[in-house]
């Protein structure tokens, strides 16, 4: 049986559309394979963005925002000295890209005007802070990307 060129061509277009879609399936059914969202509540966190702009508005126009640095024990932020720590409440957020499970928040308590992330919670590598906190009824919030 001879096969002519047109015939051919239809094959190999079958052959390759077959091609891709084993590939489109082992990649949507394999668990190996994860597709995770950054959030699971993305559209209820959208409708609260508003509010995060201007608690950071509100961090920026601070004389003095937030700053932080690695240390030997840890990721040490420091708070504005002006401020009273024990009339501050909030929480803080650690987001790590490449991992969910290594996620993780816990309240804001400072020591002085000072609040340490111990060493022992942070892997090497790349982290996004997120510190949502509240003073005297005013919300601010403080965003930064570190590489630990």
């Amino acid at each position: 049986m001879k096969i002519n060129w047109g015939t051919g061509l239809v094959i190999g277009m079958a052959i390759f559309i077959g091609f891709i879609m084993f590939f489109v399936i082992k990649m949507s059914t394999d668990d190996k394979y994860s597709h995770d969202l950054v959030t699971e509540d993305y559209y209820k966190k959208d409708l609260a963005y508003q509010e995060e702009i201007d608690a950071e508005q509100n961090s920026k126009d601070l004389s003095e925002n937030i700053s932080g640095e690695r240390v030997s024990n840890g990721w040490l932020l420091r708070f504005p000295a002006s401020f009273d720590p024990a009339r501050v409440e909030g929480t803080v957020f650690l987001y790590r890209p490449s991992n969910e499970q290594l996620d993780f928040d816990f309240p804001l308590v400072l020591s002085g005007s000072n609040l340490l992330i111990p060493d022992k919670r942070l892997l090497d590598g790349r982290w996004n802070i997120t510190v949502s906190w509240e003073y005297d009824g005013k919300k601010y919030m403080y965003k930064e990307s570190i590489v630990y």
